[in-house]
């Protein structure tokens, strides 16, 4: 009986690394098709609400549509000259900080710190800098490519969407299945639609903030804070360092310590006041968890796989919680709150 758990055992987790290669194969299918799946998430209740109006399938479906293209073809045509700009400046750039780490060398030695200008030029390399801050923004294009594809799905999906439960109940009457599909929707569509709103916050506040301090591509900044607000924890300290490195270069050490400080202070009041308040314990992920996730999605994904890692891992959660046999993965996966507590940790605490 144990080695036959054994086998299984081995059989299971092989054909997950055979999953995850073709996955990783077939990257340039999956990426389209998870960003259409989640883009049509987030326009879902626009979808249902003039659905809701009593208005035919079809023009709700075009408004809808109408919306989303108009928004993007605008987003596309704001930063799409300002991240052409800054990618082509990346080199004079380079030199301002190095001359930035120059004169701080000189202040330092001043002040009786003795750092040598090429000693401080090889901990902070501003050429590997530069080249990041360039390649997050170049990341941006590649979310929008495959651009009509995606478009299309998404209209496909949501037609689809009314559907969808409708179809699983007539394929099994098991009640457990159903209610794992809805529990799955249900929670991706909250989690998704919340998220969009509060990045979409911090987005214009990152956006009007950098335009009254001066910094150059103002909308950009605001566009990649909305963008990497997705990935968690790390995903607002990226997409700080672009913005806060122009504006060291551009306006001076002051204006870029406190372009430093907006982020922080966005990023402390966002992810630890506001999205837990908003979002309560819904996600029911460990802090760990969440983490590896981001770790993971983005290895096997990319930009796209760190930007959705909370859906994704939290469908697989789901998915595990509705089987006995899996379930106490779903259970390692999950915060533990609503564990009983240990008989040593209640004689602990007495």
């Amino acid at each position: 009986m144990y080695n036959r758990n054994i086998g299984y055992f081995f059989i299971v987790f092989a054909s997950i690394i055979i999953v995850l290669a073709g996955i990783k194969i077939a990257s340039s299918i999956v990426i389209p098709f998870l960003l259409s799946v989640f883009i049509a998430i987030i326009l879902s209740p626009l979808y249902n609400y003039f659905n809701s109006k009593g208005m035919p399938n079809g023009f709700s479906l075009a408004l809808v549509t109408g919306i989303f293209v108009i928004f993007i073809l605008l987003i596309a045509k704001l930063i799409g000259n300002s991240a052409q700009e800054f990618s082509a400046n990346i080199g004079s750039y380079e030199e301002k900080l190095s001359a930035s780490l120059a004169h701080t060398s000189v202040f330092l030695t001043n002040i009786g710190v003795e750092i040598p200008e090429h000693e401080l030029s090889s901990i902070i390399n501003t050429k590997q800098i530069m080249s990041f801050s360039s390649g997050i923004v170049q990341g941006l294009g590649s979310l929008f490519a495959n651009g009509f594809i995606i478009l299309l799905s998404v209209v496909f999906m949501l037609l689809e969407s009314e559907y969808f439960v409708r179809k699983i109940a007539s394929i099994t009457t098991n009640i457990g299945v159903i209610k794992n599909i809805e529990d799955i929707l249900f929670n991706i569509k909250r989690y998704m639609v919340i998220k969009a709103a509060i990045s979409l916050l911090t987005a214009v506040f990152i956006w009007l903030s950098l335009l009254y301090i001066g910094t150059d591509y103002a909308f950009l900044w605001g566009v990649l804070a909305f963008m990497l607000n997705f990935i968690p924890n790390i995903g607002s300290i990226i997409a700080a360092v672009p913005a806060v490195l122009l504006t060291l270069v551009q306006l001076g050490y002051p204006s870029a310590f406190v372009v430093a400080v907006i982020y922080m202070f966005v990023n402390i009041i966002v992810g630890s006041v506001i999205e837990p308040k908003v979002m309560g314990k819904g996600l029911g992920l460990s802090t760990l968890v969440v983490f590896l996730s981001l770790i993971f999605w983005g290895w096997l994904l990319g930009i796209v796989g760190m930007l959705l890692s909370i859906p994704l891992t939290m469908i697989i959660k789901i998915i595990l919680d509705g089987n006995d046999n899996t379930r106490w993965i779903a259970v390692l996966l999950g915060t533990g709150d609503n564990l009983p507590k240990l008989k040593s940790e209640t004689q602990d605490k007495n």
